[in-house]
């Protein structure tokens, strides 16, 4: 239980805007870990709930919400939420033992995996985010306490700042093979941005990297406005996500690393529901319609 003799965790970057996204996909990871045939296991990400005044009501169990499943937020959306973090657990722990020694989460959140994932011993994973929300990480899990599995650095800058600098000085090695996460992050940056990250993510890896991101197909995104899915989040916790989302003309980050020599498999969610025999399904007016799930590999020569 997190320790509440000592002061409320620094909530700066946690408790509004883009900061809370992170304490909703917690609570789902939260629901997901306590399923019977959970996909995905991570018993921090309640801690980070609770110690949240903004959510502190929000379920963590599906037994806690009246319909359970049958809710559009804590039932569909977060078990896509609990897919994602499997399909992604599975990407970056191949990706290690295919021989990335190096694993870089971009716009880390509330992300335990060096806490909870088997690691080589000899590997490191950097965790870059807004230094507000790597704290409250931090006091919340020394709180717990909880011991990282694999080296760890945070690196807490903001993702529109000078980060490669933060990252290097961090002691990241660009000349060693990496694999890098973009989990749920490029849908809040304008087209520019994203153009920029790929660009540098390029520029940071060598033969042998990898990179796992996830895109939203270009369309009018207020078509989705009263999809079950947007409308729950916004009227049971708040959380107006199109408000959020840049709305601006996306770049194909696809053909961009393909052009620049990576191999690309890009897929639906619904393919791993299918595969793993749960998640969602495609539904009418279907906010996760568009989403679609990026995995790119360096070449070796």
């Amino acid at each position: 239980m997190v320790n509440t003799t000592q002061r409320p965790p620094d909530l700066e970057g946690v408790d509004g805007g883009v900061g809370l996204t992170a304490l909703l996909v917690a609570a789902a990871r939260a629901i997901e870990t306590h399923r019977h045939d959970s996909l995905a296991r991570d018993v921090y990400a309640e801690h980070f709930v609770r110690a949240a005044p903004a959510c502190a009501a929000w379920p963590v169990r599906i037994q806690q919400v009246p319909d359970g499943d049958g809710n559009p937020l804590w039932g569909r959306f977060a078990r896509y939420f609990g897919l994602r973090t499997r399909v992604l657990d599975d990407f970056l722990l191949r990706s290690v033992g295919a021989g990335a020694r190096q694993v870089v989460l971009l716009g880390a959140g509330l992300d335990t995996r060096a806490f909870r994932l088997d690691w080589p011993s000899d590997r490191v994973v950097f965790e870059i985010d807004r230094a507000g929300v790597l704290a409250f990480k931090q006091q919340v899990l020394a709180d717990l306490p909880a011991t990282p599995k694999v080296a760890r650095v945070t690196v807490p800058v903001d993702l529109r700042g000078d980060w490669v600098t933060a990252l290097t000085a961090a002691g990241f090695d660009p000349t060693e093979p990496s694999v890098w996460l973009a989990e749920g992050l490029l849908f809040y940056l304008p087209s520019t941005a994203e153009t920029r990250l790929i660009e540098t993510v390029d520029a940071l890896t060598t033969a042998g990297s990898a990179l796992a991101f996830e895109v939203k197909l270009e369309k009018d995104l207020l078509a989705y406005r009263d999809s079950a899915t947007y409308t729950a989040t916004r009227a049971q916790i708040g959380i107006d996500l199109l408000a959020l989302f840049d709305r601006g003309p996306r770049p194909d980050s696809v053909g961009a690393l393909t052009a620049r020599g990576w191999s690309t498999r890009t897929h639906t969610p619904f393919e791993f529901t299918r595969r793993h025999g749960r998640g969602p399904l495609p539904e009418p007016n279907d906010a996760l319609e568009g989403n679609r799930w990026v995995f790119a590999h360096k070449p070796r020569p």
